[in-house]
């Protein structure tokens, strides 16, 4: 028999993307052996992810008397201490579950790093392309948006009572949320490369928007937004996300912001293939 329940009931009120905390070797003076997927919490990263941990139950406890969270999670060291830390800060009656997710891992930059080399290939980075330039023995951020796919995530697997304001969690990395959010907007590259990394335990809000839209303008103001890196392009469209027009009214305010525009010409001045090579 078919499930007639309605599809917006299983969607989660909101998706909040969490950095990891600092990590015992982010000052760069780890020595290259022990594998970076191993690295821990440092003391004060821990104490970071449970700062995080109260700032978002305090956000969800202003929202909603009645909330739950389901969380994934990185298989790294650093993003596993992450929850742990942070789990402090919610009764597990609010906990529906945890997923060790592999896809929203850090970005691969080699088995064993040399710190002085992987400063210099980080600079190389920078001036060749953060999206497109792949580490020797590791990954591009174009590696990394293969993988990460903000559309596989199964929303009806989450038993979800309709009176519960649902909430998913994923703790993560500064690039995998920047290409997660630029996966699930369809960001270009180049507004890709404009986006700032989070900040140590900083995080990203998605929220539903009156209309049925995620949106980081609902939760975030747009002096954040820009701050982080979004143009006036970028932050127009998630301020059209949070609202609740029609369609056919969000598409006529789109004609406005659209980034291909510039690419064709007026009406009035196109060319069509059957006027070209005459005269």
């Amino acid at each position: 028999m078919a499930d007639k329940t309605p599809k917006n009931r299983w969607l989660p009120k909101r998706i909040v993307l969490l950095r990891h905390g600092e990590s015992s070797d982010s000052s760069g003076s780890g020595d290259g052996i022990s594998p970076s997927h191993s690295t821990p919490l440092s003391r004060r990263g821990a104490e970071q992810a449970r700062q995080a941990g109260t700032l978002i139950k305090n956000l969800l406890d202003q929202s909603c008397p009645s909330w739950k969270i389901y969380v994934y999670v990185s298989p790294f060291e650093c993003t596993r201490s992450t929850l742990r830390e942070m789990g402090h800060a919610f009764p597990a009656s609010s906990l529906i579950g945890v997923r060790e997710e592999c896809r929203v891992r850090e970005q691969d930059f080699g088995n064993f790093q040399d710190p002085q080399k992987m400063r210099q290939l980080k600079e190389v980075r920078d001036k060749f392309s953060r999206f497109f330039f792949r580490f020797p023995e590791g990954e591009s951020g174009a590696d990394v948006y293969d993988r990460v796919s903000s559309k596989d995530i199964d929303m009806q697997r989450f038993p979800h009572d309709g009176g519960d304001e649902l909430n998913l969690i994923i703790v993560s990395h500064g690039l995998a949320i920047r290409i997660f959010l630029m996966r699930w907007f369809r960001w270009t590259v180049e507004q890709f490369e404009q986006l700032k990394s989070p900040k140590d335990c900083e995080f990203r809000v998605m929220q539903l928007g009156e209309g049925g839209e995620y949106s980081l303008a609902v939760h975030h103001n747009e002096g954040r937004l820009r701050a982080w890196g979004l143009s006036a392009d970028m932050v127009a469209e998630q301020k059209l996300r949070a609202g609740s027009r029609s369609h056919q009214e969000e598409a006529a305010a789109a004609e406005e912001v659209l980034w291909y525009r510039t690419f064709f010409g007026d009406d009035d001045t196109a060319v069509t293939r059957g006027d070209e090579g005459e005269g």
